[in-house]
């Protein structure tokens, strides 16, 4: 991972944080947050059992597009809840020390 990569995650943050506020006709994004947690919810575990599915093919372009959807279903869910990749980073370090 680059550190290109890293700030593309939080520019995919802030345009996500962008389309909330924007019609649900016209954005997936608005229109998710619009149904709420439990439909958000419902999406994320959708994409997380396509992602374990492509996970035992031999199909690395398909575990990439399905791990794609995976984030940014968890990345509206984050948003749902008021927040961001860096409330999970710092869970993560405080469970790695």
């Amino acid at each position: 991972m680059t550190t290109d990569n890293l700030k593309f995650l939080s520019e995919l943050e802030q345009i996500l944080r962008q389309r909330a506020e924007a019609d649900p006709s016209e954005s997936y994004t608005a229109m998710l947050l619009q149904r709420g947690r439990s439909y958000i919810s419902q999406k994320l575990g959708e994409e997380a059992v396509e992602l374990a599915i492509a996970g035992v093919q031999a199909d690395a372009d398909r575990v990439v597009a399905e791990a794609a959807d995976l984030l940014y279903h968890l990345l509206v869910l984050l948003q749902s809840h008021d927040l961001q990749l860096g409330d999970i980073v710092t869970e993560l370090e405080s469970r790695h020390r």
